[in-house]
């Protein structure tokens, strides 16, 4: 079997025009070739009026081994790649041993599953509720105002990515095929096929909540065990008398404790009081860059025009998305952030008395609006200097200002773009209306966001309407703030997977700083199951030290 990149087809074409291209690029008979599979297919919309479809495929040949040697200089053709993931190794039979994994999203779940698939039996720790549970009281914020600081947007079974427009791709390379793997587990656990395919897959809230009830299933089938409404308070570290720290269990809420020496640690980026417990534990961490902005929101109609043009509808090109860079005058980047087409604006604080948004799509991406995040990168040294959690006094500032200038009951602020421009407080909206619930307050952003954070955003909408035309609409509004782009900080971890300063505990996905979105948090989650293995195990490091 050989891969064939780039091949391009028109929008348009006709099934059999597939076939008939692959034999006219391999320049081989129709008897010769046996089949082809699709194993990419994406799109190019730079000439709108000539979008073309680009496929990846993998071809059967009756005899592969003479094409293959004719296109051997040829960067587009090649034997098809071995992506069949393979586990490390298993757990010897009635080994007692259990790891745990502090956290139940794109994270913790796969890094579980992974773990019950070897035998290892995980325990996983999960501060939320259950899936549904947990649905039921995020809703209760959106519609009555009603905050649960541990069961919420942020917290819960499934993690932040559930209520999301459950993108599932990425720019982190992966040469072991990791990515493959979490694909494969979503489309076992009822993801449609198409994600294994399509280019820019998505999977939106409502399937999502499914499939982290099937993949719960077989992780306790396998022998893993689910603990919900249980916060780690406490990490129990002991230290040698040469000074070497190892992990021996943790503390909950409850007043119980946990033994183990071997805890995978995927808390997400919005456990600010685990953060807290981990420094006080001795824990290395660092703090790290992230984002700052608002929600921004247009009609979808007009961003897949603008992207699409005449073939604007087409199902095979779905809603139209962007992402737009504009780096700014003062040395800073503005860009788009999580970009939801045919979404909504959520409420997605986890804290009483604040105010935090993000984006959610459903699968079909049938909403009115398009919104994204429109947000301004800041730096430790330079906006949030002093101690390792000073970014988390930085978010809380701006979600307190947030939650005042909404009127203290969980509305957000918003303003027009027309009147952000202008530097004039918004007192009413226009066409496009707002879809964040519990609703919103017409208002002035600059208020209460750091000035420079403003002065970028004015600079960079512009730009980015010269990309889109209409983007910076008058009445297109923006609602804040966003503040929960990424982790405040990063926890080092070593070759090995392990925390820099303590054995036995594995920093993983976006609350350690080393994923950003499903995949990722997903990937990362199977390397640190592969590092707890390895470990367990007495086998070989093989995690490459992250930056």
């Amino acid at each position: 079997m050989l891969r064939l990149h780039e091949l391009k087809l028109p929008l348009d074409h006709a099934p059999e025009a597939l076939r008939q291209a692959v034999l006219d690029r391999l320049g081989v008979a129709e008897a010769e070739l046996l089949d082809i599979h699709v194993f990419r297919r994406g799109y190019d919309a730079r000439k709108k009026h000539a979008i073309l479809l680009i496929y990846t495929l993998d071809v059967t040949l009756r005899d592969a081994a003479p094409v293959l040697a004719r296109f051997a200089r040829d960067p587009h053709v090649g034997p098809t790649p071995d992506t069949k993931y393979r586990f490390v190794g298993r757990a010897a039979p009635g080994d007692a041993r259990r790891p745990l994994v502090i956290g139940a999203g794109p994270c913790g779940l796969l890094a579980g599953l992974v773990l019950a698939q070897m035998g290892f039996r995980p325990i996983i720790l999960e501060r939320g509720k259950e899936v549904r549970a947990r649905t039921k009281d995020t809703w209760g914020l959106w519609r009555r105002s009603e905050l649960n600081p541990e069961s919420n947007v942020q917290f819960g079974e499934g993690g932040a990515g559930t209520f999301s427009d459950g993108k599932l791709y990425s720019q982190i390379k992966d040469p072991q095929h990791h990515g493959r793997k979490v694909l494969e587990e979503f489309v076992r656990a009822g993801a449609p096929e198409e994600i294994l395919f399509l280019s820019k897959p998505h999977i939106g809230t409502f399937r999502l909540v499914q499939m982290v009830e099937h993949m719960r299933a077989e992780i306790e089938q396998l022998g893993g065990e689910y603990r919900f409404s249980s916060r780690v308070t406490d990490f129990l570290v002991e230290t040698a008398a040469d000074g070497a720290r190892q992990i021996r269990g943790v503390a909950l809420a409850d007043g119980s404790t946990i033994e183990s020496d071997h805890v995978v640690l995927a808390i997400g980026h919005s456990a600010r009081d685990t953060f807290e417990a981990l420094l006080q534990s001795g824990v290395y961490m660092e703090a790290k860059p992230f984002s700052v902005g608002f929600r921004i929101e247009h009609p979808q109609r007009m961003v897949n025009e603008c992207r699409f043009g005449p073939s604007a509808g087409n199902k095979l090109l779905g809603a139209a998305d962007y992402k737009l860079v504009h780096h700014g005058s003062d040395n800073r980047s503005v860009y788009s952030f999580c970009m939801c087409p045919g979404g909504t604006v959520v409420a997605a604080t986890s804290e009483p008395g604040r105010v935090v948004t993000n984006g959610m799509s459903q699968y079909q991406r049938a909403e009115r609006n398009a919104n994204a995040a429109i947000v301004v990168g800041i730096e430790p040294e330079r906006d949030y200097p002093g101690h390792v959690l000073a970014g988390v006094d930085f978010q809380r500032r701006l979600e307190e200002a947030a939650f005042v200038a909404g009127g203290g009951d969980y509305r957000a602020p918003a303003q027009t773009v027309g009147d952000f421009l202008a530097g004039r407080p918004s007192t009413s909206l226009g066409a496009v209306e707002p879809s964040y619930k519990p609703g919103v307050t017409p208002t002035d952003l600059a208020a209460f966001m750091p000035p420079f954070v403003i002065a970028a955003i004015r600079e960079a909408l512009p730009a980015f309407d010269r990309q889109i035309k209409g983007f910076a609409r008058p009445d297109a509004v923006m609602t804040g703030v966003e503040t929960r782009t990424s982790s405040p900080v990063r926890i080092r971890r070593g070759a090995d997977g392990q925390s820099l300063n303590t054995r036995g505990l594995f920093p993983a996905g976006e609350g350690a700083g080393y994923a950003g979105g499903i995949l990722s948090a997903g990937v990362d989650g199977i390397k640190m199951a592969e590092a707890v293995a390895r470990s367990m195990l007495g086998l070989p490091e093989a995690v490459k030290a992250a930056a």
